[in-house]
């Protein structure tokens, strides 16, 4: 703000100020300068040295700017299937190690079935899936970016769609340090469609790991308990607390694993994690699941199939709550889906698309919003696959747009309030059920700028039996 003062010509000023003039002149000054700074923060600053203003003007950009964790998510609706895995190993996890010869296959549908200029490059994270600060070109070889040139037109389906896939590594790109990792695929001129994660192992010790009933009485019924041992003979632990970070996923889950868990028990090479209480899971339940490889006649699960011009329509027979029933073996593939089409040579482009349709009759949950659950879901709570409640009916209701193939589920409950995930207020949870437990080990030595993927081991609950 300014504030003009009307002068005389520079002449007669000084000839016609009086001391009352000069007075008046000193004390309108004085307003004027208590006006314009109280326009300004009135905190106070105490020292001419701008590095305390620095490091509150950093820590401001911190807080406003977090950084992001990098998930598997889609920004485009018209992307559909992102699948990510060993090639030729449907089912696999989307881990290969350092300098080997395996490649990963990832591919995906794009429902606007027409042909685009898509691009892939890798971004190397942090074990909490934070960006690390290397540069790309401390983690790839050759270029930063490759074309996806691989697609095909669907064959012979009501949806049609554009089928694009790209393996990994290649001669052109391949990372060449262990780690996390994002596959970020982008349009031409920038624009992300989707993430996804795979991971990149250099084994540098060995793990040992026991599924096992929780110690404490009162879980005995309800949870698994993981105990493992690291071995590390050829790793320098200067600090084993801080050197070593731990993450345990059930089922490859990430709602409810387990990360920073620190070594109760240190030995020369080893260290022991043996907890009661801070290494266990519930246990849950067998997965429910549904069978859509066929359109044409109804699996077990399928209570009616129905087409018109536009859509499949596959609706499934009403489930039911399970908390209170008793454990009952029931094969699955822990929450896994795999895409296939009985009618089909090759599913990856003869595979139609469908919306299948879910009931849950049950009273409405006042407090809690229900999802399904899944691989198909990437193990998150998103709108697509949130059920809404017929209160008319008195039952859950959703549907999803899903490729044909057979899908593994849970319903999930959310706490509006919490944000608390939990399956077994639906599913039930029990010591029998049979789940995957993977242990997954990264290594930061004093002076390194990144985590190191050293170790890995996949066990299971099956173990108990």
């Amino acid at each position: 703000m300014f504030l003009l003062i009307p002068q005389q010509p520079e002449s007669t000023q000084r000839s016609s100020w009086s001391a009352s003039d000069l007075y008046k002149r000193q004390t309108l000054l004085i307003i004027c300068i208590v006006f314009i700074t109280s326009c300004h923060s009135t905190k106070e600053i105490t020292s001419t040295d701008n590095s305390a203003l620095d490091s509150n003007i950093t820590e401001a950009i911190a807080i406003a700017e977090p950084a992001i964790i990098y998930k598997n998510k889609t920004f485009n609706t018209q992307i559909k299937t992102l699948l990510c895995h060993q090639k030729e190993e449907e089912l696999s996890l989307s881990i290969i190690n350092l300098n080997s010869e395996k490649q990963l296959l990832i591919s995906f549908d794009d429902l606007e079935a027409d042909i685009k200029d898509y691009y892939y490059t890798i971004i190397h994270c942090n074990s909490n899936w934070t960006a690390s600060d290397l540069m790309q070109s401390e983690y790839i070889s050759g270029f930063t970016d490759e074309p996806i040139t691989n697609y095909e037109f669907s064959f012979n389906t009501l949806q049609k769609y554009t089928h694009y896939s790209f393996e990994f590594p290649t001669e052109e790109i391949k990372p060449m340090l262990s780690g996390n990792y994002i596959f970020k695929r982008f349009e031409e001129g920038g624009s992300v469609i989707a993430y996804k994660r795979f991971m990149v192992l250099e084994t540098k010790l060995t793990i040992e790991a026991q599924v096992r009933r929780a110690t404490l009485a009162e879980d005995r019924n309800t949870k698994h308990e993981i105990d493992f041992t690291i071995r590390h003979p050829n790793l320098v632990m200067g600090d084993p607390f801080s050197d070593i970070k731990v993450t345990i996923k059930q089922n490859n889950k990430e709602d409810n694993s387990i990360t920073d868990l620190a070594p109760l028990f240190v030995k020369n090479d080893e260290l022991i994690y043996d907890y009661e209480d801070d290494n266990t899971f519930w246990g849950n339940n067998e997965f429910r699941h549904f069978d859509i490889k066929s359109l044409r006649y109804q699996s077990e699960r399928i209570k009616d199939i129905t087409y018109d011009s536009t859509y499949n329509q596959v609706y499934l027979f009403n489930d039911r709550k399970r908390s209170f029933d008793r454990y009952s073996i029931e094969p699955d593939i822990n929450g896994n889906f795999l895409i296939k089409s009985q009618e089909a040579r090759n599913s990856k482009i003869e595979a139609d698309y469908a919306f299948v349709h879910f009931t849950l009759p049950m009273d409405n949950i006042s407090y809690g919003d229900l999802y399904l659950l899944g691989v198909f879901s990437d193990w998150e709570l998103k709108e697509d696959f949130k059920l809404d409640y017929n209160k008319g009916r008195k039952q859950y209701e959703g549907s999803v747009y899903l490729k044909q193939g057979y899908y593994n589920y849970h319903y999930a409950l959310q706490d509006i309030s919490t944000n608390r995930v939990d399956v077994s207020f639906i599913e039930g949870t029990h010591y029998q059920t049979r789940n995957d437990y993977y242990v997954y080990v990264y290594y930061r030595a004093v002076g390194d700028r990144y985590d190191r993927f050293v170790g890995f081991l996949k066990t299971s609950s099956k173990e108990l039996f």
